[in-house]
């Protein structure tokens, strides 16, 4: 990652003006407590249409204010920024078969299951949708104190599910795919998703565990009593990510908004290039995209291959189509995109701070995208 730039101006005034409910849901949240400050944007026919920032790194009235490209940690956004996008590039280039067996490319998982096991049945489809049967969390990092040892223990961990039956958000599951992704592409995650994703698209704010010499301008998620004791700002939040040394397939991702609303507008570009022509080659192809924001099985899930899509209660409030992708980071970070409106929608906050007891993100998310999907009046 670079060192980020200096900090753009506010939003001009007839933005504020255009996004005046918006902001006034953000400014409840920061006064409820749901967040000390936030940074946000929207994309929106053809380009950035709203990008600004609110509050502070935390609740002192000291600290820092929040810039509209503030890097945050992201946490889960990692599963769609960087593990399904490496997937997406993979299956495009025919690198990846969706339907490989995870014990092909992991033996762990299956070494000592006897035939028949429901593990050697699952797939990287399975673990893509969520439908793996593994668990949703586990703490490895009470007792795994080491990369190794914590995927050893994720290898042996047993399924809960038979595959393809049940929907269940597993950070298991993205572990391990983040591990079989680099038997693929025989090199780190990290490595692989700086060249091949986030450098062609511009990405100079993203990627893994930020230097320290920047640590300080990134908003702290926590300050951790039990495990680390101290205050995390600018490595990892999630403890079993920090174990495998900030890489990891389900988190470890730092990101601002410019560059997220830059890698929604990738997606949104194949979209629109679909049987066009005339455009200049996306980095995703059309069918790429079309098959990864499918839904999967079973029957009833809102999971497509990494993505989520919009639900009955969803954060992307009530305008967001059926057409629509996008992922949480439990961080308190959000991106959903409209394939259909072409609208993409970035809010990144450290909702955790300074510990992970406030849940008031989940009133105000919903109300700030129906909020920004009405000023816009997109249909």
């Amino acid at each position: 990652m670079e060192q980020p730039t200096e900090s753009p101006s506010s939003a001009p005034a007839d933005q504020r003006a255009r996004f005046d409910d918006a902001y006034r849901v953000l400014d409840g949240a920061i006064a409820a407590g749901a967040f000390p400050g936030c940074a946000f944007g929207v994309f929106a026919g053809g380009k950035t249409v709203l990008l600004d920032a609110l509050g502070r790194f935390t609740y002192d009235e000291e600290s820092p204010a929040a810039a509209p490209d503030t890097v945050y940690d992201v946490a889960s956004l990692t599963k769609v920024v960087a593990t399904a996008a490496v997937s997406m590039l993979l299956h495009q280039r025919g690198q990846l078969d969706l339907d490989t067996p995870l014990g092909e490319l992991l033996p762990g998982f299956v070494v000592g299951r006897p035939p028949g096991n429901p593990a050697r049945k699952v797939t990287l489809r399975h673990l893509l949708a969520h439908s793996s049967g593994l668990p949703g969390y586990v703490e490895f990092f009470p007792s795994a104190n080491s990369p190794a040892a914590l995927l050893r223990a994720c290898l042996s961990l047993g399924l809960e599910a038979e595959p393809g039956t049940r929907a269940e958000y597993s950070d298991p599951g993205f572990i391990l795919l983040g591990k079989a992704l680099e038997v693929l592409i025989r090199e780190d995650l990290a490595s692989w998703a700086g060249r091949e994703v986030f450098q062609p698209l511009g990405l100079v704010s993203t990627g893994f565990n930020p230097q320290p010499s920047i640590r300080y301008v990134i908003p702290p998620t926590e300050n951790d009593t039990t495990f680390r004791q101290y205050v995390i700002q600018g490595e990892v939040q999630d403890e079993n990510a920090w174990v495998l040394r900030g890489v990891a397939g389900h988190a470890g991702i730092f990101a601002n908004v410019p560059d997220l609303l830059r890698f929604s507008a990738e997606i949104l570009l194949a979209v629109a290039a679909n049987g066009s022509g005339g455009q200049r080659e996306c980095l995703f192809q059309p069918q790429t995209v079309q098959v990864f924001a499918e839904r999967q099985p079973p029957e009833g899930s809102s999971r497509a291959l990494g993505w989520d899509t919009p639900s009955g209660n969803s954060s992307s409030g009530r305008h967001f189509s059926p057409r629509s992708i996008g992922h949480l980071g439990y961080s308190g970070c959000s991106l959903w995109i409209d394939l259909d409106a072409a609208v993409a929608v970035v809010l990144l906050t450290n909702r955790t701070w300074p510990d992970r007891k406030s849940q008031l993100i989940k009133q105000f998310r919903p109300s700030f995208h129906d909020a920004v999907r009405e000023s816009l009046n997109i249909p």
